[in-house]
């Protein structure tokens, strides 16, 4: 068996193959205006969350597959977690204020980066999109972190569900 092959088979032993979400769902009242670049993320994200991801209650008998609800309510991240069945599991809600530099900033630069790709050369939008890369990355660790405790996610889950979060809070 190589390293990746055993790699995966301890990581799937580790989660086990129900701990993921089979569909999520954005609060339509949380969303703000959207821009065809906003929409089409959200869409990506969405999609890739579903093809792959690692996700658990954490302290919850239960071992999934689970049904997310993401939302916005009195400056928090709410996850509404629940069966496939929808019976309710799980309500974590998130104070935005640590996430509050880094959505600013992946803004900031989301914009820089649609704007570079209309008429900046391929150099310029490289290196761009090495800083919308990085916060990103940022963002995802953070919320990994705020979550710690309550849902283990993966990085990649944790990418996706920072994208969702920032879809969230997009004002246009």
């Amino acid at each position: 068996m190589t390293d990746d092959a055993q790699e995966n088979e301890t990581e799937e032993r580790t989660w086990g193959e129900d701990a993921r979400l089979v569909e999520v769902t954005l609060d339509e009242a949380s969303l703000g205006r959207d821009n065809s670049d906003v929409e089409h993320e959200r869409e990506v994200a969405i999609f890739d969350l579903l093809e792959k991801n690692k996700f658990k209650l954490e302290g919850h008998d239960g071992s999934g597959p689970y049904v997310l609800r993401l939302s916005l309510a009195d400056n928090r991240l709410v996850f509404s977690v629940s069966d496939t069945e929808q019976a309710p599991l799980q309500h974590v809600m998130l104070s935005l204020s640590p996430f509050r530099r880094i959505v600013k900033d992946y803004f900031l630069i989301c914009d820089s980066y649609y704007a570079a790709i209309k008429t900046q050369p391929a150099s310029k939008i490289e290196a761009i999109d090495m800083g919308r890369r990085g916060l990103h990355d940022e963002g995802s660790h953070l919320l990994m972190e705020r979550l710690r405790g309550k849902i283990a996610v993966d990085i990649a889950t944790a990418r996706r569900l920072f994208t969702l979060l920032c879809a969230l809070h997009w004002k246009g």
